[in-house]
């Protein structure tokens, strides 16, 4: 299998609300899920939880080996306004749940083409060579004020409002993933991750470290990064290797 993946509750938190699923769809396909919630000590946890379960169960109930491009697309699209509906309806009919919601970042794997849907903040990066990229437009207020000018990216890593998504899984009726293809090559490395990660670890860290030849490793690595700069939240990680 190519790709691995795990999660951590930090050094601070009292709960995990990060989640995640990952593994092999056939012998040319993979896929993975990596969730963060929010809304309060239980909803955040309930959220991402649900997700996970809901959109996992969903590629791995449908994807079928070769599938068209179009029918990737329309799975993840099912999958995630599946887990939005679910969560949502969680949360009207659960007076302690209520505002809760998830970040999501999802990969289907197939050969070497990527088909990417998120919503919010959390990641998915191209490491390719030694230049690691983000290939996902985080779905948060310092975002769309770094588009509009407002701030730099600098400041965005301490702007007091880092932590705000416009945009997450539950906390409307109805909520669709944006969606990306990516064209891979072999060496390549997808990393899909939640800001447990990118508000600890430097990039070029990250980078250094995803060069690891076992998978597990880096994983494992770049978590124990997390946690030595002060595990400030909880934190997930998956690496999938192209070959």
């Amino acid at each position: 299998m190519n790709v691995t993946g795990d999660t951590h509750i930090g050094l601070v938190r009292d709960n995990n609300q990060d989640a995640m699923v990952c593994g092999p769809l056939c012998q040319q396909a993979e896929y993975a899920v990596v969730c963060d919630g929010m809304g309060g000590a239980n909803g955040g946890n309930v959220a991402s939880e649900i997700a996970v379960r809901v959109i996992g169960e969903r590629i791995r109930s449908a994807y079928e080996s070769g599938q068209p491009v179009r029918s990737v697309d329309h799975l993840l699209e099912s999958a995630t306004a599946a887990a939005n509906i679910e969560i949502y309806d969680k949360a009207k009919s659960t007076p302690e749940l209520q505002g809760m919601g998830t970040t999501v970042v999802s990969v289907i794997r197939y050969g070497r083409t990527a088909y990417l849907s998120h919503v919010g903040d959390s990641r998915a990066y191209l490491l390719r060579g030694d230049v690691l990229e983000q290939v996902t437009r985080d779905h948060s207020v310092v975002q769309e004020m770094i588009e509009s000018g407002q701030i730099t990216e600098e400041q965005a890593k301490s702007h007091p409002r880092r932590h705000f998504v416009t945009r997450a899984l539950g906390v409307a009726e109805e909520e669709f993933g944006e969606y990306d293809e990516l064209d891979l090559l072999p060496g390549d490395k997808l990393l899909l991750c939640t800001d447990g990660l990118t508000n600890m670890v430097s990039l070029e860290q990250v980078a250094q470290m995803l060069t690891e030849e076992d998978n597990k490793m880096a994983v494992s690595n770049l978590i124990k990064a997390a946690l030595d700069a002060g595990g400030a939240d909880n934190v997930t990680v998956v690496i999938m290797d192209i070959c």
